[in-house]
């Protein structure tokens, strides 16, 4: 029985072990069928690194990033730059996309790279001669946001369209090379150490959820160009239109129907593609709530320009606020502080701002001249293709400005005074830090050029005093084979989104936003991809989507940052669109965002309430118009002088005292005399006297009702004004 017993123990531990091992055998062929074969792209299997390999790796800068991919086993540790395209990956700037694609490239030396690089549909990727394995969903989307203005050629769609061709269409393998469902541990042998896997799925979930949504404001404009804030408390929008209007969008949400200010039979436009002529810029002085101050830059083909070789001239004029409409420019007040001569409709720029330190700058592109147009230069300026700074502050009513004596070229006789730099083609919009200056006085000001003549379809510059940018490298560098234009944005400073706080805002015409951030190490500019959310992540009144042309941004006073688009073609009217940029993980308006709004008011300065026939500066003093002077412009000049006694009560006109006459009061009033000696000769001979009201005083004058009436202009002089009689 014992042995009998031990037998059957025996058969039992055997049968436990061959199910065991069927089993063992079932589910590894369970998991090879699931799981994809290691081969590289030549069909070998992949070999194990040896720890010298690691260690070259390691030490290597371009194979570090591969080596914390694949520290164990890879097809070609050494060797991988020879499988990239230097098409593709030609990115060098220290941005975002440029470390993505040294990531991708790793994807050669992957164990899997046989799967990675062979598709079955991917005939059109490979038309396009692009050298791209299939990325997973969240990477590729990651991949695009960063990449799509670097890489030439690369992104003609939109992102859904890209990862749609580029990324795995079912559980099977993608870069980073493990199934979409990710597999932990070293089965996956994707970062190989878990605290960076870990890492590297905050990252990508980080990024899923890291998109904004647009908040629609305004609809129905007229081609708008630009957005700006007054400064004064009122939290007014001030939309400029191409055609030469300023309307007013108040803190109630009210677009106002009268124009701000309505300029459009001096402004000169221009409706066909890549035409920049109009209204280009305004802004507000720094004091304007005092002063009441704005300036304005367009285009215009008037008075003694209107002949010549030039097309137009763009001109900057300073205007001021009524004095009894808050809502309303005066301008009989328009004063011209530049003129630019212009041969061509593009590459104008026109953008004005102030910086922190109180002085206007001007922006202007350089007209496209070209060597042939050297001959008709003639009357042209020397300010095309620079930077502007001028000091608009001055106690001068003569000059209309002044130059600061901090400008390159201040005591310079071969450069104009005014240029701050030069070198500029075709500056799109530009913007300034009003909270950050350096230790050396140096402002952040950045600007967007797009077709600039080295054939780059952008560049994001940072304008320094005396800089020529025809050398000097740019903050960031775009390229693209579409040409897309730029259009500068706004630095944020805003309490609705903290993630955006110090980024500099902007995008390209199709509705692509990006943003910059500076690193505080090194001081470079890194793009970070900027993506608008699904209607899952934008809910209620917020969206995602962009409707048409990106045609400008605006800021607020808060400074919340604003895109103005164009949902049809620039020739149909009212079709423009106003959008507010909204961080969706925060209320529209939190409570500690929130501002009172105080009503506009009227200027209400000294100079303001007594300069009655001049205008006041901007630092207060009252600047008399032709004929007048004394204080506050209250006396009349008369040139030459009144004579005998002539009171001078507006420019070049004389009220004269009795018996003269003439505009100088030069000559006798013969008929007063020859009155005169009728009365004392024969006065019983004249007949009754006539009342006449003149001046608000009665005289008589006695006259013949048989012979003949006269009625004579005298002037009698009282302590209070002169008054006319007859």
């Amino acid at each position: 029985m014992k042995m009998n017993a031990k037998v059957s123990l025996k058969f039992v531990l055997i049968l436990v072990v061959a199910a065991n091992l069927f089993d063992s055998e079932a589910k590894s062929r369970e998991r090879s069928e699931k799981s994809p074969v290691r081969r590289c792209l030549d069909g070998s299997a992949p070999r194990r690194l040896k720890k010298r390999d690691r260690r070259l790796l390691a030490l290597d800068a371009s194979g570090y990033i591969c080596h914390k991919l694949y520290s164990r086993l890879s097809c070609c540790p050494m060797n991988r730059q020879q499988f990239v395209d230097p098409k593709v990956f030609s990115v060098t700037n220290n941005t975002e996309c440029a470390r993505l694609l040294e990531e991708i490239k790793c994807a050669q030396c992957s164990p899997y790279a046989q799967n990675l690089f062979h598709l079955p549909d991917q005939e059109e990727a490979s038309n396009n001669e692009l050298d791209f394995p299939v990325l997973c969903r969240e990477f590729c989307k990651q991949f695009y946001f960063a990449c799509r203005s670097h890489i030439a050629g690369l992104f003609q769609t939109t992102s859904d369209e890209f990862c749609n061709l580029y990324s795995a269409k079912d559980n099977g393998m993608c870069f980073p090379d493990s199934p979409r469902k990710q597999v932990h541990g070293p089965a996956s042998n994707y970062l190989n150490q878990m605290d960076e896997y870990h890492k590297m799925e905050q990252i990508n979930r980080k990024h899923k959820k890291n998109c904004y949504c647009l908040h629609e404001m305004i609809s129905g404009l007229q081609h708008p160009t630009g957005l700006v804030h007054c400064g004064d408390g009122s939290q007014r929008l001030f939309i400029l239109e191409k055609e030469g209007f300023v309307k007013i969008y108040t803190a109630d949400g009210e677009l106002l129907k009268e124009s701000f200010l309505d300029i459009h039979k001096q402004v000169q436009s221009g409706s066909k593609g890549g035409d920049e002529r109009g209204l280009l810029s305004l802004t507000f002085h720094p004091k304007y709530k005092k002063n009441g101050k704005l300036y304005v830059s367009y285009t215009t083909n008037q008075e003694r320009w209107a002949i010549g070789p030039h097309d137009h001239i763009l001109r900057v004029v300073e205007y001021t606020v009524s004095r009894k409409n808050a809502n309303q420019v005066d301008t009989r007040t328009a004063k011209v502080l530049i003129e630019v001569a212009e041969l061509h409709r593009k590459h104008l720029g026109g953008q004005l701002l102030f910086g922190p330190d109180s002085f206007l700058y001007i922006f202007l592109g350089d007209g496209m001249i070209t060597l042939d147009d050297m001959e008709e230069m003639d009357g042209l300026s020397d300010f095309t293709g620079s930077v502007l700074r001028i000091d608009v502050d001055i106690d001068s009513c003569n000059a209309p400005y002044a130059i600061p004596r901090r400008n390159p070229y201040f005591n310079s006789t071969n450069q104009p005074p005014e240029i701050f730099a030069h070198g500029l083609h075709n500056p799109g919009r530009c913007t300034v830090d009003q909270h950050l200056i350096d230790a050396n006085g140096n402002l952040t000001i950045l600007c967007s050029e797009s077709n600039t003549w080295n054939k780059s379809s952008g560049r994001i510059i940072k304008i320094t005093r005396g800089k020529d940018y025809e050398t000097e490298p740019p903050a960031v560098e775009f390229k693209s084979s579409s040409h897309t234009p730029l259009v500068g944005g706004f630095i944020y400073r805003g309490c609705q989104s903290r993630r955006l706080f110090g980024s500099y805002i902007f995008g390209d015409r199709n509705g692509q936003l990006m943003s910059l951030q500076q690193n505080p190490l090194n001081k470079l500019w890194q793009e970070r991809a900027l993506c608008l959310g699904s209607s899952a992540t934008c809910k209620n009144s917020l969206g995602g989507h962009i409707s048409g042309a990106v045609l400008g941004f605006g800021e607020d006073e808060l400074g919340e940052v604003y895109i103005l688009a164009n949902s049809k073609s620039v020739i149909q009217a009212h079709s423009g669109k106003l959008y507010k940029l909204v961080d969706p993980k925060r209320a529209l308006v939190p409570e500690e965002c929130k501002r009172s709004v105080q009503p506009p008011q009227p200027v209400a300065s000294e100079c303001s309430r007594h300069c009655r026939n001049g205008h006041c500066s901007p630092t207060g003093k009252c600047c008399c118009s032709p004929g007048w002077e004394g204080e506050f412009c209250r006396v009349a000049k008369c040139d030459p002088v009144c004579r005998h006694g002539g009171v001078c009560v507006r420019p070049n006109m004389c009220l004269c005292k009795e018996s003269y006459t003439g505009p100088q009061c030069e000559q006798v009033d013969r008929n007063i005399q020859r009155v005169a000696r009728q009365f004392a000769s024969n006065p019983e001979r004249m007949g009754t006297a006539t009342p006449l009201q003149a001046g608000g005083s009665l005289t008589w004058i006695p006259g013949s009702v048989n012979s003949f009436s006269i009625a004579v202009a005298r002037v009698t002089k009282t302590d209070s004004a002169p008054k006319k009689t007859a």
